[in-house]
């Protein structure tokens, strides 16, 4: 039988950050988790160099079926502080764009970093240890594992949600949570490529690799960045980050272009280059290809823009302003960056993470019903709820 304070299951971003934390405070911590690298999408994210956090996160950016609830951590662990541990341990990173921040070198930097804050704090890191059973005990937790019997005082559920299987993810922070009466949101792909319906995608099957600047809408939310083709659908960062916010059957609305206007440009090119085809004149703000799909599959007339109506203009104008696509679905948990939904936060405490109806038993990180945007915004969010339990554990 071995005996901690804290127990926290999941080395993975918020695990690792809570145990450093209560750590610190001079408790006795053990990390379990059940796979052999500690960190493992931190290795994975931001193509191998990790979106730590954003310089512009807030509250706004996080979806939560109340969006009240991450304000209390977020204000009290800022991605001010993250970044000043970062700074501190020499981390060289820089700013791609929109606030995101990346390491220079790799992801494995920030792994190294959370794994050091664990050693200095005397908190224990155990991997390959399968939890088969936990039960509450009058003074807290028992733990029967692979590995043998815990107990502790407090256990922190730091599992994360269902994205990357292939990685380790598994329903077992949910399991938790419906053991010990806390009721879990349905949970859903987020932040996540379209499949598109088989017509869609045979017209559309040439642009494959094809990246345009758009900007997308759905259910009264838009994000104006990058737009990818894909041999199975439609990616890049609008794609993924209007992924949040789409359900089932429901329309994208994309803005092809989103910096200026067909009308505008075909108008003047009746003026200044009458005798040009619209497919040379669209191919000056748009890929060839993409220019000569949409001709082709939307039958536009490809002759002398000086031929060209105003109703043929504007008719133009308009779907490439509001290019309309109903996605067949997405490509579901296994290409998701993260999970939609979670542990119902009106049973948590939004001061210290703990559940409020079994003592002692804290869900922070992915596993809870908060999710943030595609740039840092999810990590920041393992960050604070790590450190708001860290803080009571």
């Amino acid at each position: 039988m071995i005996q901690k304070d804290v127990i926290v299951i999941g080395a993975g971003a918020a695990g690792l950050f809570c145990a450093a934390q209560a750590g610190k405070r001079g408790r006795a911590v053990a990390v379990l988790d059940h796979g052999k690298k500690v960190g493992r999408k931190i290795l994975m994210s931001g193509g191998g160099r990790c979106n730590f956090t954003n310089m512009y996160a807030e509250p706004a950016n996080f979806l939560s079926a109340n969006p009240h609830f991450c304000k209390s951590a977020l204000s009290r662990y800022t991605q001010w502080d993250f970044i000043s541990l970062v700074s501190e341990y020499g981390i060289p990173y820089h700013e791609k764009t929109l606030g995101q921040l990346f390491c220079d070198n790799s992801a494995s930097d920030i792994v190294d970093m959370l794994v050091k804050e664990c050693d200095k704090a005397g908190a224990e890191i155990v991997t390959r240890c399968d939890i088969l059973s936990v039960e509450k005990t009058e003074t807290g937790y028992a733990l029967s594992t692979s590995l043998g019997d815990y107990v502790c005082e407090s256990l922190v559920i730091a599992t994360g949600g269902l994205s990357m299987p292939k990685i380790g993810a598994t329903p077992f922070g949910y399991k938790i949570a419906e053991q010990f009466g806390l009721k879990v949101l349905p949970t859903r792909a987020g932040l996540v490529p379209f499949t598109l319906h088989d017509k869609d995608k045979q017209a559309l099957e040439a642009l494959s690799g094809i990246a345009v600047d758009t900007s997308a809408s759905c259910n009264d939310t838009s994000f104006r960045e990058a737009m990818l083709f894909t041999h199975r659908g439609l990616s890049g960062p609008s794609m993924l980050q209007i992924s949040s916010y789409w359900h089932p059957g429901d329309t994208l609305h994309i803005d092809l272009q989103p910096a200026m206007s067909a009308a505008e440009y075909l108008t003047a090119a009746q003026q200044d280059t009458p005798d040009a085809q619209l497919s040379t004149v669209l191919s000056k703000f748009y890929p060839k290809r993409l220019a000569q799909t949409f001709i082709d599959t939307l039958q536009w007339p490809n002759e002398p823009v000086k031929r060209l109506t105003h109703s043929q203009i504007a008719e133009i104008d308009n779907t490439l302003s509001d290019w309309q696509v109903t996605p067949n679905g997405t490509e579901g948990y296994r290409t998701a960056e993260v999970t939609l939904g979670g542990v119902d936060t009106d049973e948590l405490s939004s001061k210290t993470m703990m559940s409020k109806k079994a003592e002692g038993l804290f869900f922070i990180g992915e596993v809870v019903d908060v999710t943030g945007w595609l740039g840092g915004y999810n990590f920041q969010w393992a960050w604070s709820s790590a450190w708001a339990a860290g803080q009571y554990v």
